[in-house]
């Protein structure tokens, strides 16, 4: 029989099954489920065509859902397109075209691909988030929002791009040392940075600016990641870094003009309360409200706080100005002098440091090139030398040169400490309030309105969508120039006014986009909070680790925000997070700019999903080879004659062991298959499929079959291919005659429980091993007999009092005082001594008679590869071969 003159094409029976998916509408979830799985993945930017990483996202969120679908769940899997940004209005730039434009085009390729691939969505829900109908929600949340006192207008300095001409948040500013800043949030607020989408260098500006108030909820969002048990540890990691929680101490330093008529207080933090007695100057940002107050009379500082606003974030590196103020030291009463300096950010703990030269790099940098004095007064408690005053000691160590504090641990002193008056704890986050406004065309209007008598005026309700005018190429920002649409009355007074020009960030459409989806036609609201309450947290949500600091920090800030204005129950919104690694190409990712990038459909929808789920763990990278490609697309045909020739396969009435070791075989299938795309592991599940369909060939192969085992074992296979091949699986289902379609079938049941199959497994391959390797070392051709012999029950009693013991215990003792052990004698305490020297390597085994009888139902494999008359036996006492068997290794003899 061959399996080579049957052919499965995808492409000839995919617009067939998809038109019966649709006719029968079997992705689309009614509104009234109760509590579906909600698997999803995040939904794409509007880029043009879909590339091979949007594919494994999918293609992991696709079978996953399928699988769920096969277990009984109702299972809601929605898509949409993430529409506004600058990128498009950049490519319509470039085409001569408008945003709208290019999108909608986009849209419709990316989507008529998607459904080419085969994934299940439930279009009915799609949402698109440049359509009023869904933005008009985005104002009507940054209205409720303005309400509670979550959004802030004011001047800031601000990350700017020359080149997109916009503000970026710090999120979206790419740095050197983003990979080393997880660890360092000081070091990463320091860092130069380029656009994260065109790479130009970052400047710095001072703009009055939209933002949302995210640090109201810094220590909930930080604390809430412990609680994400489902997430990946690196993203929870980055989140963690990025919140950046530090405990430690408020100090506050009276300061003084020169004349020491004013007085002010100013507070810094410090993790490092240790070394305030070491302070030797205080350093203010160039944004301190102090230093624009000096700025106003003092020409020098007003100059340098010009210049290094302008420069950027990083241009000052140890450039500072002295004022004429003095701070009082709240301990000692030492005056300070106070400086402006770059290397203080307005947005890092107070805008202040105290200056302690001797223990920490850049105040030493600092001093050292204004100089001001360095005194240590910590130092290391093992007596060793350090750098000072040429490089500072920053580790703990022993307070020195610090009153009474004097030999005090540092940690000790830090805590005592903190009964010093003008000192006390505190704790300071580096999250930063997230900067919403964009000074482009392309996003959601903000639903502001400037007004001269009444300030900042939001737009009434019914006055929402506050739509976008059609567009106009110009150099800046379009909604600038269009005075028509700018110019309306004040919602308040009547009188003349103007519209807010900024547009939102794009991440604020993709914050809230899975509420959305659950009522995507709600013309009331903007989304169904009974229904939110039932379907959420989302179950599963796929997507990139690079979003882990912008677009999950942020849908975890929404969801509280909502929950605290009553429209949620939920403050956590992804129960499971899953992140995909990227596809590469000789060793570089993926991409149309390097020249090296693969289209989807290049190797046919299913070859690709197939390739793509196969070759890694959803979290790895790993490497396109054709030679694999291929390798996958002949799987697909092998699995697809085997069901399209199975009545070319012989059967019988009477029963053979070889059903029964198929059976059990099935059974022991379906459960490592379930386990295996529970966690996700589809280069796993496609490796039970493989061996699977092995023994079903080898089966078939062997004599004539039990048809109904075989018809069991091929309705299995199938079931087990549908959520990563659905055509096939469609196909395979159709060829076994069953009713219905395997997309609405049920997961193949177990005729019995088998919780530790492995061992099963194990024991049957180990064997096979074990004779293959005593054929090839005595060059044995044609073998007559093979005798496995198992061991004799008293051992594996024996066994396992050595496997569970507790190490210390008196095991062999304790073990012959098992009557079942004990009878063996002194060859019994031989082996516990044997197994007492291996204890800690020891695995678990089948006990005495199972073992038994699963070599026994596999004796058909044995006598199939050998050719061979196959006795399988239990050891006795006087046995030449008792020895040498032992529980999960028997010994063999072959004449």
């Amino acid at each position: 029989m061959s399996y080579r003159d049957t052919w499965y094409s995808s492409q000839e029976v995919r617009r067939y099954w998809q038109y019966v998916w649709d006719a029968e509408g079997v992705y689309e979830v009614s509104d009234d489920a109760a509590d579906p799985t909600y698997v999803l993945g995040m939904f794409p930017y509007t880029s043009g065509t879909l590339h091979m990483g949007h594919v494994r996202n999918y293609a992991i969120t696709d079978a996953y859902a399928r699988y769920r679908s096969l277990r009984g769940d109702e299972v809601l899997q929605p898509m949409g397109w993430d529409a506004f940004g600058l990128p498009a209005e950049n490519a319509a730039y470039e085409r001569g075209t408008d945003p709208e434009s290019w999108t909608r085009s986009c849209i419709e390729q990316m989507r008529e691909e998607l459904e080419t691939m085969g994934f299940g969505y439930d279009w009915s829900r799609e949402v698109t988030t440049c359509d009023p109908e869904y933005y008009r929600w985005n104002q009507y949340l940054f209205k409720r929002f303005y309400e509670e006192d979550l959004v802030e207008y004011t001047g800031a300095r601000v990350n700017w791009c020359p080149d997109c001409e916009t503000v970026l948040a710090d999120a979206q500013v790419e740095r050197p040392d983003d990979a080393e800043a997880e660890s360092s949030a000081v070091d990463h607020a320091h860092a130069a940075g380029v656009c994260w989408r065109c790479e130009t260098p970052v400047e710095r500006r001072e703009l009055d600016q939209w933002f949302f108030t995210i640090t109201d909820y810094a220590e909930e969002l930080d604390a809430g990641l412990d609680d994400l048990d489902g997430w990946p540890d690196s993203v929870r990691d980055i989140q963690r870094n990025w919140i950046g929680r530090q405990e430690g101490a408020h100090v506050t330093f009276d300061v003084t003009d020169e004349g020491g008529d004013t007085e002010t207080a100013v507070d810094v933090f410090t993790t490092r309360l240790d070394t305030v007695y070491g302070a030797t100057f205080v350093a203010l940002s160039p944004g301190h409200d102090l230093a624009r107050a000096v700025a106003e009379t003092d020409d020098e500082v007003a100059e340098y706080v010009e210049d290094v606003t302008s420069a950027g974030a990083d241009a000052g590196g140890t450039s500072g100005v002295e004022t004429d103020l003095t701070a009082t030291h709240p301990i000692t009463g030492e005056k300070l002098p106070v400086y402006v300096a770059a290397y203080v950010l307005d947005d890092v703990g107070t805008g202040a440091v105290m200056g302690v030269p001797a223990h920490n790099e850049r105040d030493h940098a600092f001093a050292d090139a204004h100089g001001v004095p360095v005194e240590q007064v910590v130092e290391p408690v093992d007596g060793s030398g350090t750098g000072l005053p040429g490089a500072p000691y920053t580790d703990d160590g022993m307070l020195t040169n610090s009153g009474e504090y004097d030999g005090l641990a540092s940690s000790a002193a830090r805590e005592r400490l903190l009964g010093e008056s003008g000192v006390e704890s505190a704790v300071e986050y580096r999250l930063r309030d997230w900067l919403i406004s964009r000074q482009r065309y392309w996003g959601t209007p903000i639903p502001m309105i400037h007004c001269d008598d009444c300030g900042r005026v939001p737009v009434p309700d019914e006055d929402l969508p506050v739509e976008l005018p059609p567009y106009v190429r110009t150099a800046g920002n379009p909604l600038e120039e269009s005075e028509e649409w700018k110019s309306v009355e004040c919602p308040e007074c009547g009188g003349p006014a103007e519209r807010e020009t900024d547009t939102m960030d794009t991440f604020v459409d993709s914050s809230w986009y899975f509420l959305r989806f659950l009522s995507p036609d709600l013309d009331s609201a903007p989304f169904d909070t009974d229904r939110a309450s039932d379907w959420l947290p989302v179950d599963v949500y796929v997507g990139g680790e690079e979003h882990a600091i912008l677009h999950l920090l942020y849908i975890r800030f929404f969801t509280r925000a909502l929950a605290d204005l009553g429209l949620l129950d939920t403050r956590e919104p992804v129960e499971r997070l899953i992140n995909q690694g990227t596809v590469l190409y000789d060793g570089e990712k993926m991409s149309s700019s390097k020249g090296n990038a693969i289209a989807p459909h290049e190797y046919g929808a299913e070859t690709t999903r197939l390739f793509l789920l196969s070759a890694a763990h959803p979290a790895q990278d790993f490497e396109w080879t054709v030679k694999s490609v291929g390798d996958v697309y002949d799987f697909q045909q092998r699995l697809y004659a085997m069901v399209a020739d199975r009545d070319d396969v012989a059967t019988r009435e009477e029963s053979a062991p070889q059903d029964a070791y198929l059976e059990r075989e099935i059974d022991r299938t379906i459960t490592a298959v379930a386990e295996e795309y529970e966690r996700f592991r589809f280069h796993r599940v496609v490796s039970e499929i493989q061996r699977f369909a092995r023994l079903l060939r080898r089966y078939a192969e062997y004599g004539p079959v039990d048809e109904a085992t075989y018809e069991r074992g091929l309705g299995a296979l199938t079931r087990f291919v549908a959520p990563m091949a659905p055509y096939l699986g469609e196909e395979m289902w159709n060829l076994l005659d069953t009713e219905g379609m395997v997309v609405e079938a049920e997961w193949p049941a177990v005729a019995e429980e088998i919780e530790d199959y492995e061992l099963e497994r194990r024991l049957v391959d180990r064997t096979l091993d074990d004779v293959r390797d005593i054929t090839e070392v005595v060059d044995i051709d044609d073998p007559g007999t093979i005798e496995i012999v198992v061991a004799e029950d008293w051992k594996y009693r024996a066994y396992e009092h050595v496997r569970t013991a507790d190490p210390g215990d008196a095991v062999v003792g304790s073990a012959l005082d098992d009557d079942a052990v004990g009878e063996a004698g002194d060859r019994a305490a031989e082996y516990l001594g044997e197994l007492a020297d291996r204890a800690g390597a020891l695995e678990p085994v089948l006990d005495a008679d199972r073992e038994l009888a699963v070599l026994e139902a596999a004796g058909w494999l044995f006598a199939d590869e050998f050719g061979a008359e196959i006795e399988v036996r239990r050891a006795s006492p006087d046995d030449d071969l008792a020895g040498k068997a032992e529980p999960a290794k028997p010994a063999i003899h072959i004449d």
